[in-house]
């Protein structure tokens, strides 16, 4: 289907990437939705042109692996930036791909992102100031996991 004449496009602005170093998933189980798992985040840098910082620990991914194969993700954590102010983030989305892929992740391989599907939504609580700008657009985000780090790239849509 071609774009409609008029159609207002949305555009991408590249904000930061981030790093973060992770726990041992904490296994909560089989539940009649799927199997849920926590994963432990611990800090890492965000570096990019609209903000520098660290992500702080002491946050968790709450995971739900669905029957179909899907693993829904909703983390919660927080960025201090260079300049000392805290930013909450709550990132949900999805992350798929064919099973031999998602069994070498889940064997601990780095596998190319580009083999499998990991896409956010964060969204951000700023306070009043500098990033408040952070609370009012729309942000999405590709990720990469690796054995015990996640990579992320966040964009702004524009």
């Amino acid at each position: 289907m071609m774009i409609p004449e008029g159609a207002n496009k949305p555009g991408l602005e590249f904000v930061y990437e981030a790093v973060a170093n992770l726990g041992q998933p904490i296994e909560i189980g089989k539940t009649d939705d799927g199997t849920r798992r926590i994963i432990p985040i611990f800090s890492g840098p965000a570096m990019g042109p609209k903000i520098r910082g660290e992500l702080l620990g002491n946050a968790a991914d709450w995971q739900l692996t669905r029957n179909d194969g899907v693993t829904v993700v909703d983390a919660l954590y927080a960025l201090k930036t260079d300049d000392g102010v805290v930013i909450q983030i709550r990132n949900r989305g999805l992350r798929h791909g064919p099973a031999e892929v998602m069994q070498r992740l889940a064997a601990g391989e780095d596998v190319d992102p580009a083999e499998y599907y990991f896409r956010t939504t964060p969204e951000f609580i700023a306070p009043s100031g500098k990033y408040d700008w952070l609370n009012k657009s729309v942000f999405v985000c590709s990720g990469a996991r690796y054995a015990s780090t996640i990579k992320l790239w966040v964009w702004r849509v524009t």
